[in-house]
């Protein structure tokens, strides 16, 4: 049984701090280029291996430093069907990326354990769709569909609960809630939100279509 997938420290008056930023981090910080602002894709390599090690090193002192406990997140924001079949990647491929991210993240683990400091490792997800527009549209049930698979990945591994980052409409958050609780993993939720603290708003120029194309927002690097 993983470590906290049965009581999550963070609702137990625990402090804790979080990577935060990765792919902006790794562009803008580290000079790497991800195609469709893919983090995953590192994982497949020695070098991308090395740039994800060199990313979670720095939460990992900065949390000793300060003695508090630390969440770290998968890789795998865009580690679902339509994005990762856009970049080249099966389902079995993506399965397989999803627990080889939380079995980096259980390096980092070791290492806060040697000071006495907690860890909580949380297989990242992502939306169907654009992040900031909602787009992709499911309903709830669809949503739970889609990607439950994803879950179920992380259910085979040492991740405590999944998190899911950028939801920007109610439909897909509550499907990958209920299909967490199908499969008893704990699940965190986090929305994008307006300067008002709305939801983005849904117009008729915002793609409806169920297989959004994945934007490029940087070129893969060439060998």
């Amino acid at each position: 049984m993983p470590r906290y997938r049965a009581r999550l420290p963070q609702g137990q008056g625990e402090f804790f701090i979080t990577d935060g930023g990765i792919e902006t981090t790794l562009i803008f910080h580290y000079g790497l280029e991800l195609p469709s602002f893919a983090s995953f894709v590192l994982v497949d390599t020695p070098e991308g291996q090395a740039a994800l090690r060199r990313y979670f090193q720095t939460y990992t002192d900065l949390a000793r430093e300060l003695g508090v406990g630390l969440v770290l997140e998968s890789p795998t924001w865009r580690a679902n069907t339509d994005w990762g079949l856009g970049l080249g990647y099966s389902p079995a491929a993506l399965a397989d990326i999803d627990r080889r991210s939380i079995a980096l993240l259980e390096e980092f683990r070791a290492q806060l354990d040697r000071h006495g400091l907690m860890s909580v490792l949380s297989g990242n997800m992502g939306p169907r769709g654009d992040g900031y527009v909602p787009s992709a549209r499911m309903t709830v049930t669809e949503a739970l569909e889609y990607h439950r698979p994803q879950i179920e990945s992380f259910v085979g591994t040492e991740a405590d609960c999944v998190t899911v980052l950028t939801m920007n409409y109610v439909e897909e958050a509550v499907g990958i809630v209920r299909a967490a609780r199908e499969l008893a993993m704990p699940v965190v939720v986090s929305f994008t939100v307006e300067t008002d603290g709305r939801l983005p708003p849904v117009t008729r120029s915002q793609p409806q279509s169920r297989r959004p194309t994945p934007r490029r927002t940087a070129t893969p690097p060439t060998t």
